[in-house]
């Protein structure tokens, strides 16, 4: 794990940068107190990190879950009893992984997770476009295109139009000549460029910025365009922003059912991220899905102990850390312990950041994930892949993550089934002469009810008089559905003067009888169909 630690030290601290704002907005988001999200992105980094498999993932508070924290809180009558729903949570996840529920996230289409990647980089352009023009109304978390306060994505843009802050749109402009002179030309100059990351440099300068300008009526920054932590008098009055779950509710049925939604959204959300993830990686390593679901619901059940959100692995915090040359989970690991020391130590050096800053960060951050480029690639390849892509892009920027992942997967689906129904079969005409047709069918490896419609559809426009050779050979599945269009249609073939011929490992058949008892009788060894 330390094999690594120049890469990981300084990817840590752009994954910091990037998680401490999403924490707290998304900790606002949910209706919970802001020091929750802390909790939930040190956990995240500090306890996840070290039980998860994945060596690039970070975990952390997820915007996913915002919509059903908010509700969740006002339904069971207060955050302590939301606790509980957490820590339960966290225990039905251990079991989901304990039964390797963890294979399910290899069932997504890669077109549907190159989607998902791209849509969430658009969203991330868009959702800072306020922030980086200093105009904060909303929280960070707020991720949907529907938001908390009527508005919608583009409506916030154009609102920005009219409330644009100078001094926090400077700063934002200088921090992101910063990071891409850092990024496209400093960082091959030599090693030093490398290790202090442009990131780090960016926000320096945007506290200094801060600070020299906040009496400045036209440059200065307001309050609401700068990081908030909340920062304690004392000792005491820091271990009082811990809260703890009221375990009387656990008898409440509204407890359970929000602990089991908490898992398995969180869950899926955790697989998708671990798909997509893996898919960045430039190393290609794999993470284990069913150890991933073990590490989250420990994560959980200590983050519900102590006051904290639910906690997924996820994808903005994941590719920081990839883009900025994490290595192995101690980037993560490192990234909670400064979230830790952060609001222990420096809580007031952390508020004169400005948002607009970290917003310049996050520009970098959803371009790499949504480059012109893939948009064309997806194209060149075809519709099969495109088609899907393209519809959970749409998705997800006009709805929510998961309902764009839906939407994507429907598609997918639709794309197999119709793929399914191509494939099933190919026909070769091999003669015309003698006023009779020769035409050959040749049954794919694998033949389900999915294929009905085009092998019906095939016998059905076979001409009069043609002699059919009916090949089964490699056919090693083959559903009773089909067997039973096969036998409806031996009674059109006699009267369409339509021989056919059977050909299987048993032998070769002409005009049988009965296809259902040929089939049937088949000796149990016979592995070519079942």
């Amino acid at each position: 794990m330390f094999k690594h630690i120049k890469n990981d030290i300084p990817a840590s601290i752009v994954v910091f940068f990037v998680a401490l704002p999403l924490c707290l907005g998304i900790a606002l988001a949910s209706g919970a107190p802001l020091f929750s999200g802390v909790i939930a992105g040190i956990i995240g980094g500090v306890l996840v990190g070290a039980l998860s498999g994945s060596k690039i993932g970070v975990s952390g508070p997820a915007a996913g879950l915002a919509a059903i924290v908010l509700t969740a809180i006002g339904t069971l009558g207060g955050y302590e009893n939301f606790l509980v729903a957490v820590v339960l949570g966290g225990i039905i996840q251990m079991v989901f992984g304990i039964l390797k529920a963890g294979v399910i996230g290899y069932y997504f289409p890669s077109s549907v997770i190159k989607g998902m990647l791209t849509g969430i980089g658009i969203i991330i352009i868009l959702k800072q476009i306020p922030h980086f023009f200093g105009y904060d109304p909303d929280p960070e978390g707020d991720w949907a295109f529907f938001q908390v306060d009527g508005e919608n994505t583009f409506s916030e843009i154009l609102n920005t139009i009219n409330n644009i802050s100078p001094g926090a749109t400077l700063i934002a402009i200088i921090g992101l000549s910063i990071l891409l002179l850092w990024d496209k030309v400093l960082s091959k100059k030599g090693k030093v460029f490398q290790i202090i990351q442009g990131p780090l440099v960016a926000v320096a300068i945007g506290i200094l910025f801060y600070v020299f300008t906040q009496d400045n009526e036209v440059l200065g920054i307001s309050k609401d365009h700068l990081v908030s932590v909340p920062v304690p008098e004392d000792f005491s009055s820091f271990i009082g922003q811990f809260r703890f779950p009221n375990f009387s509710a656990i008898t409440n049925p509204q407890v359970w059912i929000t602990a089991f939604t908490i898992a398995l959204v969180a869950s899926l959300e955790t697989l998708l991220c671990v798909e997509a993830t893996d898919k960045l990686d430039p190393h290609k390593n794999v993470t284990p899905t069913n150890r991933e679901l073990l590490a989250q619901g420990a994560g959980n059940i200590v983050s519900g102990l102590i006051g904290g959100l639910p906690i997924t692995q996820v994808i903005v915090r994941s590719s920081a850390n990839i883009q900025s040359g994490g290595r192995t989970k101690l980037s993560a690991i490192i990234h909670g312990f400064l979230l830790l020391i952060s609001v222990v130590l420096i809580p007031t050096l952390l508020n004169m950041i400005p948002l607009s800053v970290l917003a310049a960060i996050l520009f970098i951050v959803g371009f790499k994930l949504a480059k012109p480029a893939l948009f064309v690639k997806m194209y060149k390849l075809g519709w099969k892949q495109s088609i899907p892509f393209f519809v959970t892009v749409i998705g997800i920027v006009f709805t929510d993550l998961l309902v764009g992942i839906s939407l994507g997967l429907a598609v997918g689906i639709v794309v197999i089934l119709l793929k399914s129904y191509q494939n099933s079969h190919f026909l070769h005409i091999e003669d015309k002469s003698n006023g009779k047709h020769r035409i050959k069918m040749t049954l794919a490896e694998e033949v389900t009810f999915f294929n009905k419609g085009a092998i019906l559809k095939e016998l059905d426009s076979l001409p009069h008089d043609t002699y059919l050779e009916l090949d089964v050979l490699k056919t090693r599945f083959l559903d009773y559905d089909i067997i039973e269009i096969l036998e409806d249609f031996s009674l059109k073939a006699k009267e369409r003067n339509i021989d056919i011929k059977l050909i299987s490992k048993r032998g070769v058949v002409e005009n049988p009888p009965s296809y259902i008892q040929f089939f049937e009788q088949r000796p149990k060894s016979d592995l070519s169909l079942s």
